[in-house]
């Protein structure tokens, strides 16, 4: 799943266009909304639908998404559960 992770700090800072923030700054155990990223509201919809297009995995309401949008790591987790690109590889933790 760490790979996971480092592709998915990469795609925070691209899809959020996050000028000054390179993704080894992303702690993958901070608060991701409303922390020191500064990700709000709009930003979580962008990262939602780049979740829906590039792992193939939706987040449909609010309550889910405030759990799967506490930390990198719990969106991560979420996706790595939910994804069909991880569910068909035996390789899938890395």
């Amino acid at each position: 799943m760490k790979n996971l992770i480092n592709e998915l700090k990469i795609k925070i800072v691209d899809t959020l266009d996050l000028v000054d923030v390179n993704p080894d700054d992303i702690d993958e155990n901070e608060q991701l909304v409303g922390g020191d990223l500064g990700i709000d509201s709009i930003d979580v919809l962008e990262m939602v639908m780049m979740i829906e297009q590039d792992y193939d995995v939706k987040i449909d309401n609010r309550e889910l998404g405030a759990k799967v949008f506490a930390s990198l790591l719990t969106m991560a987790a979420y996706i790595h559960s939910k994804s069909p690109i991880y569910s068909k590889s035996p390789e899938s933790d890395n």
